[in-house]
């Protein structure tokens, strides 16, 4: 049968469509936390020139509440909402345009609202401009039209003029109502103190931006961003970076000029810094009775208020970027350096602190969702200005303080005689039984404090050994994991293979198990060179890493298998769904994972324990990341559970005591808490770990 011909057909003009679903994976996917979709209508409040912008959480809690956006900005005229505020993906800011009060606007994607809008089943918009006193814009959005359609082009919207009402001030109010879900007490916190920081609680503007959130869960931190407690600091860095040059000086908290420092003298690198100017203001507080007796205000209020703004916070033409300085996101390492140094150096809970960059180029870029900026070089060298900063005036500080020693180790035995020779001119001066009993008294005391000397000399030598003895692990696992290790796989191979020729069926009975035992320790060996190095490792020792908690729990229990296989341990894992992470450094992560194993292994061995069992079991609950270690061991016995905590403190021939205070210590510096149950479902002891978290991926 003849083909049938086809006739050809006229070009077609066409046009990119898109499927109503882009909306969602615009919107939802894009900003999945409420507080960040949120937060993004109060951004374009602050690029409207609005002085105030108002949240009002209404019946919240469960689904089917309101949220209202109110603000008394510019407004918006027909056009611009047409050509403007309905276009996703394009925006009429830029960062070269000031706007009428002189800010530079914080969004550029037009892509920030979708999220807070579809929250709810419908969303309403009214614009009142300023240009028009007499006019009022509306637009209703219903969602429930968009799925029932298949392309965003097929539902059409009605933007309507109308008379405003009278007395009707200008600016914008946005209506989300009917919401999908509730928003806990978690999201109104993080909300509220996002709010708060974007504001920028540090000082006070006549053209500055006041958000406000009407909500019950709100009262509490309200009446903390009331408080201001930077003049109570004990030192205060400003540093300026200008043109790629950067100046410092320190101050302490009467004013006084303690420190200054110019570009050399702080950078840490050859070349000048390739980011945009930028200033960093830093209040550092040594938060003790001692130093607040002369102040105003007690301890206790700024450690709360250090506890809800403590960090050092990013703002960027005018407005904060999130995550910097989030709980958790400690973007400067400041909690890290003091593990690894702890003298002078401060740490999240007890300073607070302002990178303000001015990026007219916007040569900052931040990332589509708005989860910080994308690390270009730029970036890299405005963190790399603030540490050095932070490094130089901690330098400084350590300096007075070795003045400060090398004066009082002189002065401190001087100081000793004196008192002493005075104290038995005084007991020379008494008569009868009084002197007998002040003598044998003074004698008791010189007697207990040379004990207390001798003990605390012990401790300092304690950790001088600790060290030494890491230094010369490290040395030795070096060079075990090289030629030596290897030497003994090589032969141990080649002797089997040899004895195997030669003794044929005896080999098995005769030198199978003593070769087989040299290949368990010769791994078991490996696994503790392997362990030290990777604990070592500089890479894992990268400041603001990425911590993937679950990948580094698994990697260490791979590196740990030959070990327990040769220890009869079996290692249960429980993980919760997804990946959690948070902001530190993965060597640190490490030393809790690895000294945890460690505590389970030696009183395994203590106690004899068969059929050894450890337990690894994690789970998120509002951003919190929980970890809990348990095992079959014989639990904790012969020392309180709080007192597992303290330097030193350990049940177990040749033990450390020191274990366990690393644990603490690196979880309090990662912003989070431990505990410890004696008995656990094991029937040995469980350990407890909590971290606040980033996100999960």
């Amino acid at each position: 049968m003849a083909q049938k011909k086809l006739k050809p057909r006229p070009s077609t003009t066409t046009h990119f469509r898109f499927a109503t679903d882009i909306l969602r994976r615009l919107g939802e996917e894009l900003n999945p936390s409420p507080d960040q979709g949120l937060l993004e209508l109060v951004k374009n409040a602050y690029d409207a020139n609005a002085k105030e912008c108002v949240i009002e959480l209404i019946d919240t809690a469960i689904p089917g509440g309101t949220v209202r956006v109110v603000d008394d900005g510019d407004g918006m005229e027909h056009d611009e909402i047409l050509n403007g505020w309905l276009v996703l993906g394009k925006s009429e800011k830029s960062t070269h345009r000031l706007t009428r009060l002189g800010r530079i606007p914080s969004g550029n994607k037009g892509l920030g609202r979708l999220a807070a809008l579809r929250m709810g089943e419908v969303a309403e918009l009214t614009s009142r401009p300023r240009t028009n006193s007499a006019l009022e814009h509306h637009l209703r959005i219903d969602w429930g039209d968009f799925a029932n359609a298949d392309l965003v082009d097929e539902v059409p919207l009605s933007l309507t003029t109308r008379r405003r009402a009278a007395g009707a001030e200008n600016g914008t109010e946005i209506e989300i109502c009917q919401l999908r879900s509730g928003i806990n007490r978690w999201d109104v916190k993080r909300l509220a103190r996002a709010m708060i920081l974007l504001a920028d609680p540090f000082e006070d503007e006549p053209n500055g931006f006041s958000p406000q959130l009407v909500s019950a869960e709100f009262a509490d931190l309200q009446q903390l961003v009331a408080r201001r407690y930077f003049t109570e600091a004990s030192y205060h860095l400003s540093a300026t970076l200008n043109n790629g040059r950067s100046s410092t000086v320190v101050s302490d908290w009467q004013g006084k000029v303690l420190f200054k420092g110019q570009h050399d003298d702080i950078s840490t690198r050859d070349a000048d810094y390739t980011a945009p100017n930028a200033t960093f203001a830093f209040w550092a507080f040594i938060l003790n009775a001692t130093t607040f007796e002369a102040r105003k205000v007690s301890v206790a209020q700024v450690k709360e208020w250090l506890s809800t703004f403590g960090g050092v916070h990013l703002y960027h033409n005018g407005l904060r970027v999130s995550p910097y300085g989030n709980p958790g996101h400690d973007w400067l390492d400041l909690n890290f350096l003091r593990t690894r140094n702890p003298e002078e150096r401060p740490s999240t809970n007890t300073s607070i602190g302002k990178v303000t960059v001015t990026d007219r180029n916007a040569i900052l870029v931040q990332k589509t969702d708005r989860s910080g900026f994308i690390e270009t070089e730029a970036f890299a060298d405005l963190r790399n200005f603030a540490m050095d900063a932070l490094e130089w005036m901690a330098k400084r500080r350590l300096d007075v303080a070795e003045k400060r020693r090398a004066v009082a180790r002189t002065l401190a035995p001087k100081k000793t005689r004196q008192s002493k020779k005075k104290l038995d001119e005084i007991i020379e001066s008494t008569q009868g039984h009084v002197k007998t009993e002040l003598q044998e008294a003074a004698a008791a005391y010189d007697k207990s404090r040379d004990r207390e000397v001798e003990l605390l000399k012990k401790e300092v030598q304690l950790y001088r050994t600790l060290a030494t003895a890491g230094i010369t692990a490290a040395t030795f696992a070096h060079e075990s994991s090289g030629s030596p290790i290897k030497i003994i796989k090589v032969n141990m191979r080649s002797i089997r293979r040899r004895a195997k020729d030669s003794l044929g069926t005896e080999f098995d009975r005769l030198l199978e198990p003593p070769i087989a035992n040299v290949e368990r320790a010769t791994e078991s060996l490996g696994v503790l060179g392997t362990v030290t190095l990777n604990l070592l490792d500089h890479e894992k020792r990268r400041l603001d890493s990425k911590v993937e908690v679950h990948r580094i729990i698994e990697r260490i229990l791979q590196t740990f298998k030959p070990f327990f296989k040769g220890r009869d341990v079996e290692a249960i894992v429980k993980l919760c769904p997804g990946n959690p992470y948070f902001r530190g450094s993965d060597a640190a992560f490490e030393s809790v994972v690895t000294n945890l194993l460690n505590n389970s292994l030696a009183f395994f061995e203590q106690a004899g324990t068969r059929s050894r069992r450890i337990e690894i079991t994690t789970e998120v609950a509002e951003e919190i990341f929980v970890m809990t270690v348990s095992d079959n061991g014989p639990g904790i016995k012969g020392i309180r559970p709080r007192d597992i905590w303290l330097p030193g403190q350990s049940t177990r021939s040749g033990g450390t005591g020191l274990g366990l205070t690393i644990v603490r210590d690196t979880v309090l510096d990662f912003g989070g808490k431990v505990d410890a149950a004696e008995t656990s479902d094991l029937g040995g002891a469980a350990i407890m770990i909590e971290i606040p978290i980033i996100g999960m991926t």
